[in-house]
């Protein structure tokens, strides 16, 4: 199974809201996401803990 393929719940934001910590709802598996625009945190407001994602692969996604 691809992390694409599994749902996550929101764990933790770590940092000054520069790491967002989520784990697997079928695997368990814990995973880190690095912000990858830091002059804009990741806040609790967009990411309480509980919310439910998924995560996008970026290589699928129409290039501009």
């Amino acid at each position: 199974m691809s992390i694409f393929d599994e749902k996550y719940r929101v764990v933790a934001i770590e940092g000054d809201g520069d790491r967002l910590v989520v784990r697997g709802v079928r695997s368990g598996e814990m995973l880190t996401i690095v912000n990858p625009e830091p002059d804009i945190p990741i806040t609790a407001a967009d990411y309480p803990p509980g919310k439910l994602i998924a995560l996008t692969d970026p290589s699928t996604l129409p290039l501009n």
